[in-house]
């Protein structure tokens, strides 16, 4: 396993553990509107997982690229969706 491998291994396996710990930690009411901000950095993500598999040679990197690809552009998606229901509960 090459050094650049596993370090990105043990930052996806740390922000994966802080990532679970802070969202359970944000109350229901501020859920909602916090989602609609998470979806710019979802975005951010969307790009940064096109960049990484479209550079790739390796298999494996590949593989993880488009799984972030994925995993980002739900994420995104739900949140829009989301953010809309929320804002159609406040229309008259």
């Amino acid at each position: 396993m090459t050094t650049a491998l596993l370090t990105g291994l043990v930052v996806f396996v740390l922000a994966s553990f802080i990532g679970f710990e802070v969202i359970n930690k944000v109350p229901p009411t501020l859920h909602t509107p916090l989602m609609s901000g998470a979806n710019a950095i979802s975005g951010i993500a969307v790009v940064g997982a096109i960049l990484v598999a479209g550079e790739s040679n390796e298999k494996l990197t590949l593989a993880f690229g488009l799984i972030a690809i994925i995993f980002a552009t739900v994420n995104v998606v739900g949140g829009f969706l989301v953010t809309d229901r929320m804002l159609q509960m406040f229309k008259k």
